[in-house]
């Protein structure tokens, strides 16, 4: 499998905790999402500030959270996020959020996101600036295999 991947370091903040004092299970999909950013700076090309230049979008289609252990405020967190390889117009990533004190996998899922173009219709090929950044990335993902 080719896969791409960033590691992101956040603290948990206060607003995203809960009433039981942890963290809200809908913060995760942020952190995913802080995940993505990160990732799309360390491999330009595909971050969201790249795709509203083109006017081409990727909204989530699908997201998958599975919680393993609680995060408190002021955790540091450790947003590991993969870029995994599936041909067609989507990009998929996985995630796997880790507290840094101890090690401990708290949370793990994935996204898939769909390309539509700047009047909302779904995009059935990849854009040309997606097949760019595949064509640059994914020869270094396979030649550090």
């Amino acid at each position: 499998m080719i896969s791409l991947e960033d590691i992101c370091r956040i603290r948990v903040k206060f607003s995203e905790i809960d009433s039981m004092a942890r963290v809200w299970h809908g913060s995760y999909v942020t952190y995913f999402e802080d995940g993505r950013e990160s990732f799309g700076r360390r491999y330009p090309g595909i971050g969201y500030e790249d795709m509203q230049r083109i006017g081409i979008y990727a909204p989530i289609y699908e997201l998958k959270i599975e919680y393993h252990a609680p995060l408190i405020l002021n955790d540091i967190i450790l947003i590991y996020t993969d870029y995994v390889y599936k041909p067609g117009a989507r990009l998929d990533y996985t995630y796997r959020i880790y507290r840094e004190s101890d090690d401990k996998l708290c949370a793990s899922g994935h996204t898939v996101q769909l390309f539509i173009d700047n009047q909302g219709q779904l995009m059935v090929d990849k854009p040309d600036y997606y097949q760019k950044w595949q064509d640059k990335y994914l020869k270094y993902a396979k030649a550090s295999e």
